[in-house]
């Protein structure tokens, strides 16, 4: 035979592509397998890091536990050493403010004094205006009294 383009046959289908097969086609069940065996190692990797991380946690949880334990008994021995100095600053505050309300109500009682003796001085200088101002009215009544028969008294004069 001679070298050069063969006529094709309806079986061969077209050049060397059609003598390539398809790998879906023609072994799927190997290619389910390989897929079912990574899918199995890709569970096995996950239940490990699972496992992994539940320990991780509990250490962790472990590690939290006693750090905030050692923190609670530190801040109860800060707080005993703190709490001495500024319960005496609040004592002497205490003290120092109760003096000083004992002041304004002292001053208070004073004040009350003072407004009671304003309030009898103004009633007796309202009373004592009252006062005059009758006997002011009384002594214009006398004096236009007095003037009245003054005038009558000399009307009865001779010029």
């Amino acid at each position: 035979r001679a070298a050069g383009p063969t006529p094709l046959s309806p079986r061969q289908g077209p050049g060397p592509a059609a003598e390539r097969p398809d790998p879906s086609r023609l072994r799927p069940h190997v290619v389910l397998a390989q897929e079912n065996t990574q899918i199995r190692d890709l569970q096995q990797e996950n239940r490990e890091l699972w496992v992994s991380l539940e320990e991780h946690q509990d250490a962790l949880e472990l590690i939290m536990s006693k750090y905030r334990k050692q923190m609670l008994q530190l801040l109860e021995g800060r707080k005993r050493e703190d709490a001495e100095p500024v319960l005496k600053v609040h004592q002497a505050n205490s003290g120092e403010i109760e003096s000083q309300i004992d002041r304004i109500c002292e001053m208070g009682e004073v004040m009350r004094k003072a407004v009671q003796v304003d309030d009898e001085q103004f009633f007796k200088v309202q009373e004592k205006l009252a006062q005059l101002e009758l006997e002011n009215k009384e002594l214009r009544e006398l004096l236009s009294i007095s003037k009245e028969s003054f005038e009558v008294g000399r009307e009865d004069l001779p010029d």
